[in-house]
């Protein structure tokens, strides 16, 4: 449900160039961040530009003289293959900034960047990213649609034609009423999922009846989760993915867009075209994933068409029930149906693995702090219990939920990296950078950073309250929490996201305690996304 625009900063940061930077308290980093006026680059006033960083006339340092990996991107790309570091892209990145300082430049294979990661550069970078904002594109899926016709969605575009769709868009899954209207979708299959819970705790679990336990891998079950949730908003239709014999249909698409995602970061470092005309393994593995994920949406809409078709032949009664974003935007008919289809198909790919994920990193958080499960857990009972099973009026009532999201994604950001592409040449770190240059926050560094947040390794949903500002450091300066991205160009899927993986916290922390056989931090890896190498076993006691 959210997140395209998470894998796109993954995509970034899997590529190489794009790395996060991390402040370290022992080199006590300042940043100076800068803009070109009347062609010269300086220093933004009142910026503190270490002596250490200012050249030897004390002017702005020439982009040549950033700190880099390896001149040689294709000795680098061997390196990275040798080293196994795409699979440990994030731990690379903080190694980089723990030696290299606050700003670094990579080259590897075709792909270039500067990293950054203090809070003070991201927002300079974002300051110069211009009326239509620019990622890195992903080429393999470029290329994929190119080849069998497709059209594209808003995750591939640029320009004019990005922010024309894009505001098309936003009214019918970023706006407030949007969200009103997508809520009691999520909610249903969220409640619809803790029942299920039950029944196998019940079933299979240890101790008295009513109050028995029981540990698993809740992986699977949270991407039938994620997918059955998503569905229901996107398509407006259950799958019955809860059912004790669940299609395999859905789970080959779990499957395609897992193998989507695994083969995504080695194309982007080799010549796909190339590949693709060779028929090699690893192009066709890539290119089929997509096909069976485009067959999976093409099906759906289809049946979405005959279901529209359908009630506007009914006439007036046939309408007024919510019939999921792909219903709002064929029956007012402003986008084709062709980039409909790739829109809706973008969002599903990028909707499954980006919210179950995250959720299984936040059932161990929660599971391995108690205290900290308790006091959410002690909002959530009494929001609820107010709302009157408003579950959006119980949403808003428990900041400590999005702060639970928050936190995860702090630690365990989904995508690794947000990369923009300046419109004008900027300075960050007190060295000059190109317009056009791509630049990459990263975010796992950020995250954890303690130039940046106190005690950074605590989990502490609390940390996000409005009237809690000590949590954090390095001034009153934001761009502290850019999971979803920021601007224009953030997550477009990124309130469905954030209400799905809440209110299925809600409704387990309303019915379950959580706990956790092994306490010990997580190994964690990078596909496409942040991802752990083992999912983490979770005891779920009924309440």
């Amino acid at each position: 449900s959210a997140s395209i625009n998470h894998l796109l900063s993954v995509h970034q940061s899997i590529q190489g160039p794009g790395a996060g930077v991390r402040a370290r308290s022992a080199r006590g980093f300042r940043t100076a961040a800068g803009a070109v006026v009347d062609g010269k680059v300086g220093a933004c006033k009142g910026a503190e530009v270490p002596e250490s960083k200012k050249g030897v006339d004390g002017q702005v340092r020439s982009f040549e003289e950033i700190p880099h990996t390896g001149r040689n991107s294709w000795v680098n790309l061997l390196r990275f293959w040798r080293e196994d570091r795409f699979r440990h892209l994030h731990k690379h990145m903080e190694r980089t900034f723990n030696s290299l300082g606050p700003i670094y430049r990579e080259h590897v294979g075709t792909q270039s960047s500067v990293n950054i990661m203090l809070p003070s550069d991201i927002s300079e970078l974002f300051r110069s990213e211009g009326l239509h904002p620019r990622r890195m594109t992903l080429q393999p899926w470029a290329t994929h649609r190119e080849t069998r016709q497709h059209g594209k969605g808003v995750f591939l575009k640029n320009g004019e034609e990005w922010r024309a769709d894009r505001l098309l868009l936003n009214k019918e899954v970023m706006m407030s009423e949007a969200v009103r209207r997508f809520i009691p979708l999520l909610d249903e299959v969220a409640q619809d999922f803790c029942h299920m819970m039950q029944t196998k705790v019940e079933r299979e679990g240890r101790g008295e009846r009513g109050k028995r336990s029981l540990t698993i891998n809740p992986s699977p079950d949270l991407f039938r989760f994620a997918l059955e949730a998503s569905c229901h908003v996107l398509y407006g239709e259950r799958i019955g993915l809860f059912s004790s014999s669940p299609s395999l249909e859905s789970q080959k698409f779990i499957w395609a867009v897992e193998r989507m995602l695994a083969t995504t970061p080695p194309l982007l470092y080799l010549p796909h075209r190339l590949l693709l005309h060779l028929g090699a393994p690893l192009w066709t593995q890539h290119a089929s994933a997509w096909d069976h994920i485009f067959t999976h949406a093409e099906e759906r809409i289809q049946r979405g068409y005959q279901r529209l078709s359908h009630s506007q032949s009914r006439g007036p009664e046939g309408g007024g029930r919510y019939k999921g974003v792909l219903g709002q935007l064929m029956a007012k008919g402003q986008l084709s149906l062709e980039l409909i289809k790739a829109n809706i198909t973008e969002l599903m790919a990028g909707a499954v693995d980006t919210t179950a994920v995250p959720l299984q990193f936040a059932l161990f958080e929660l599971g391995r702090n108690p205290e900290v499960q308790q006091r959410v857990r002690q909002q959530v009972q009494e929001s609820w219990a107010q709302a009157g099973g408003d579950p959006q009026k119980a949403l808003q009532e428990a900041p400590l939920l999005k702060g639970t999201i928050r936190e995860t994604l702090r630690l365990y950001p989904v995508g690794t990296t947000v990369q923009r592409y300046p419109v004008k040449d900027i300075v960050l770190q007190n060295y000059h950078i190109p317009a056009g240059t791509m630049v990459q926050a990263c975010l796992y560094p950020l995250g954890r950073s303690a130039e940046v947040f106190e005690d950074p390794l605590r989990f502490d949903p609390g940390r996000w309250g409005k009237s809690r500002e000590e949590g954090q450091r390095g001034g009153g300066t934001g761009f502290r929490s850019l999971a979803f991205g920021f601007g224009a160009r953030q997550c477009v899927g990124r309130r469905i996201a954030e209400n799905e993986m809440q209110l299925l916290l809600m409704h387990i922390l309303l019915g379950f305690d959580l706990s956790v056989p092994s306490s010990e931090d997580i190994k964690t890896m990078c596909t496409l996304i942040l991802m752990p190498e083992t999912p983490p076993k979770i005891t779920f006691t009924k309440l």
